[in-house]
C-alpha cells in the first residue's frame, strides 16, 4: 500500500433513514425452526435462555422480548409454543412480542419487596413443560467456555445458579449443558449470520450511532464539559447495546469511562464511543488543532502512530470478504503494527449483534471463515501504555454475496443508496478499495483525524 498522509476533505452527508426496520414475525419462527432443528440433532429435550438487561441478546433473537428491570426466561420445547417467564411488570410488556408465547408469571423474577404469592415454583414450571426425562437441557445465557478454560466446559454456567440447580435435580448433574455456542460461536453460531431484514436494522443504528460521534466530533469545544460533549450525540431513546463512553485527560488512557463534569482541555487525551443494539462508534486520539498543540515528547505522534495504524486498518478493509480467514485479517494487523510499542492485544475485529461483542474470528491462526451475512466491528485498538496514548476508529460493517445484496437493494433502498455512497467515499476520497460484499454501515466510514479539533484534516491513502 501507498503513502499515507493528512488531507482536508468534505465529509457528505450520507443521510438517515425515515423508516425504522424490524424483524419480521417469519423471520423470528424461522429462527425458532432452526433452534428446534439444531435441538433435536443434539438430542436436547429443551432449552433454557435467560436474560437480564445486560444480557438480553439470545432470549431477543428468539422472541423480540428485552426485559426491562427484571430478568426472563425463555423455554423451547419441540412442540409447544415457547413458553416466557417473566415477572410483574413483564406480564403485560411481554404482549408486545412480535411472535406467539405463552406468558408465565414468575414472581422470583420481579424485583425484591413485590408480590411473590401467585407463582408456581419453578420446579413445577419446568415439570409442567414436560422437562421430566433424564434427557439433556440445554442452558443458554450470554457465555460458553473452553477446555483451557475448564476440564468440563460444557457444566460450567453463567446463568444464575438457581436455574441450573433445579434442572439437575430434574434431570441429572451432567444432562444439563450450557448451550451458549449454539447462538453465539464463531463458526456457526446462529447469531453470526444475519437476515436482510436484521442487516436493516443494525445499519439503522449504525446511521444514528456514528452521527453521533461525528457531531462530537465537529461540534465539541475547548471549555466544554464532557457531559456537554456527550449531549451532542443527541441520543434518542433507541437501545444502549454499551454504556456511553466519553472522557478527557487522563481517564481517557482507560477508554471505558462515561461522561463527567470534568472539561475538554487543548492538548489534552480524548476518546468517546457510542453503542446501539447492533452498532457501536468510536474514535480517539487528542484535542488538539495541529502537532503543534501536543505535548512536545510525541510531536511525532502522527508519523509513530497514526499512520502505521491507519495503513493497517485500510489493508484489513481491502483484504476482508467471503472466505477470508480470521488468521488472515489478525496476520494484516500484526504485520503493520505488531511491534509491542502499538499494543494491539484484543482481536482486531469481531462479530457484532444486539451484544457490542458477540464474538471474534479474528485469532492468531484462525482457520473460520468470514461468511455472506455476518455484521463485523472494524475494531483495532492500539493502547501504547505511552505518552502516545491511542488513536481508533471503530465501525460497522455488513459481509453479503450478491444474492443478499440484492435482497437488501430491494427491500430497503434508502439503505442500499447510503451504503453505495459510503463506498464510494471511501474508495475515491479515503483511497481504500473495497470488494463488492463489503458493506459500510457508518456515516463517518474510515474517517479517521488524528487532530480531534481538526475534524475535517484526516488520514488519506495515496494510491
Amino acid at each position: 500500500m501507498k503513502n499515507i498522509h493528512l488531507a482536508h476533505v468534505t465529509l457528505p452527508d450520507f443521510g438517515m433513514p425515515t423508516t425504522e426496520p424490524s424483524v419480521s414475525e417469519n423471520a423470528y419462527l424461522e429462527r425458532l425452526n432452526k433452534l428446534r432443528r439444531i435441538m433435536q440433532a443434539q438430542d436436547l429435550q429443551a432449552i433454557i435462555v435467560y436474560a437480564d438487561r445486560e444480557h438480553t441478546a439470545n432470549l431477543t433473537y428468539l422472541c423480540g422480548y428485552d426485559p426491562r428491570f427484571e430478568e426472563a426466561l425463555l423455554i423451547i420445547t419441540s412442540e409447544k409454543i415457547p413458553a416466557l417467564l417473566v415477572g410483574n411488570e413483564g406480564m403485560g410488556y411481554a404482549e408486545l412480542c412480535p411472535i406467539p408465547v405463552r406468558r408465565i408469571l414468575y414472581q422470583p423474577l420481579s424485583l425484591m419487596g413485590q408480590d411473590r404469592s401467585k407463582s408456581q415454583t419453578l420446579n413445577e414450571i419446568f415439570i409442567a413443560e414436560n422437562i421430566t426425562s433424564d434427557k439433556k437441557v440445554g442452558v443458554a445465557g450470554w457465555k460458553y467456555f473452553i477446555k483451557e478454560e475448564f476440564d468440563t466446559p460444557e457444566t460450567i454456567f453463567e446463568t444464575p445458579s438457581y436455574i441450573v440447580d433445579i434442572l439437575r435435580q430434574i434431570v441429572g448433574y451432567e444432562k444439563v449443558i450450557n448451550v451458549n455456542a449454539i447462538f453465539m460461536s464463531p463458526e456457526n453460531g446462529l447469531r453470526i449470520l444475519n437476515e436482510a431484514e436484521q442487516l436493516a436494522a443494525f445499519e439503522f443504528a449504525a446511521c444514528h450511532t456514528s452521527n453521533g460521534i461525528k457531531n462530537v466530533l465537529f461540534n465539541m469545544r475547548p471549555g466544554m464539559t464532557e457531559y456537554e460533549a456527550a449531549t451532542l450525540m443527541r441520543a434518542n431513546g433507541f437501545p444502549h447495546g454499551a454504556h456511553t463512553m466519553l472522557s478527557c485527560g487522563l481517564r481517557a488512557t482507560y477508554g471505558l469511562p462515561s461522561p463527567s463534569m470534568n472539561t475538554l482541555k487543548v492538548g489534552e487525551r480524548f476518546t468517546m464511543a457510542m453503542c446501539l443494539w447492533g452498532a457501536l462508534n468510536a474514535r480517539a486520539g487528542w484535542l488538539v488543532r495541529d502537532e503543534t498543540e501536543l505535548p512536545e515528547n510525541i510531536r511525532d505522534y502522527v508519523d509513530k502512530l497514526a499512520i502505521p495504524y491507519f495503513r493497517a486498518v485500510a489493508r484489513w478493509y481491502e483484504h476482508i470478504g467471503i472466505g477470508v480467514t480470521g488468521g488472515e485479517l489478525y496476520g494484516i494487523i500484526h504485520q503493520e503494527i505488531g511491534d509491542p510499542f502499538f499494543g494491539v492485544h484484543l482481536n482486531p475485529g469481531h462479530y457484532i449483534h444486539l451484544d457490542e461483542w458477540v464474538h471474534s474470528p479474528i485469532f492468531k491462526n484462525s482457520t473460520i471463515t468470514i461468511k455472506s451475512g455476518v455484521a463485523l466491528q472494524v475494531d483495532v485498538i492500539p493502547a501504547t501504555g505511552s505518552d502516545y496514548h491511542t488513536i481508533n476508529i471503530e465501525d460497522g460493517i455488513a459481509i453479503a454475496d450478491e444474492a443478499l445484496r440484492h435482497e437488501i437493494a430491494q427491500q430497503f433502498p434508502e439503505m442500499w443508496q447510503r451504503i453505495q455512497a459510503r463506498r464510494t467515499f471511501m474508495q475515491d476520497v479515503i483511497g481504500i478499495s473495497l470488494k463488492p460484499e463489503v458493506l459500510p454501515f457508518s456515516n463517518i466510514p474510515a474517517y479517521l483525524p488524528p487532530y480531534l479539533l481538526s475534524g475535517g484534516r484526516v488520514l488519506v491513502v495515496l494510491k
